[in-house]
């Protein structure tokens, strides 16, 4: 009798800009592509990557599914600030985000939940805090690129701010990363009636 073999795939929890932010995002990232051979951000859409990826067995996506929109049934949308460049030496540059108390605990909501609800634990990169960007340039910026393109970018200025109004799940496909679905954030205590509360803005 054969064994059924699982098949595990790459799973990972962003919030994606709306327009016009995604489109400058993408721009941006194109940019890097052609002036500094750096392509591999735009492998996934524009993103704030608010759960690191992980595996999970594909026969039981629709656990994942489930779970993720009963988290969002819970959060309420949000209102996230992009101020200017900033990277993480020596490869890569990204989009920086003002931090935020609301964005911090939707993170720290959805680790806690993720561990709980489905025994994932690997929430932020090797453990460290977390810093919400948005990537444009990453592993395959050359160090002597990197140089020359953050001595380009941290000279320029960037002001930008969107609605996030809903969580993503992206899978991955074997060669990038796609919305394999998407997660309104509607808790009753919306922006709508209290936006001073759920803003990026210090």
């Amino acid at each position: 009798m054969a064994i059924k073999r699982e098949k595990r795939k790459q799973y990972f929890v962003a919030l994606i800009p709306s327009s016009p932010v995604y489109e400058e995002a993408q721009a941006l990232k194109e940019y890097f592509r052609k002036e500094y051979n750096s392509k591999a951000a735009l492998n996934s859409p524009p993103h704030i990557t608010l759960h690191m990826p992980f595996f999970w067995k594909e026969e039981k996506e629709t656990k994942l599914v489930t779970k993720l929109a009963e988290f969002a049934r819970g959060c309420d949308a949000l209102k996230v600030c992009l101020d200017n460049f900033s990277s993480f030496p020596p490869r890569v540059i990204f989009m920086n985000v003002a931090a935020s108390d609301a964005l911090a605990d939707l993170q720290k909501n959805l680790h806690r939940f993720f561990k709980r609800e489905l025994d994932i634990f690997n929430a932020n990169y090797q453990d460290k805090p977390f810093h919400p960007h948005l990537t444009l340039a990453f592993r395959d910026l050359k160090k002597p690129q990197y140089h020359l393109a953050w001595r380009e970018f941290s000279a320029k200025e960037y002001k930008a701010e969107f609605m996030a109004d809903r969580l993503s799940l992206l899978k991955h496909n074997g060669s990038a990363w796609q919305v394999l679905k998407e997660f309104s954030l509607e808790s009753s205590y919306s922006t709508e009636t209290n936006p001073e509360l759920k803003t990026t803005e210090g």
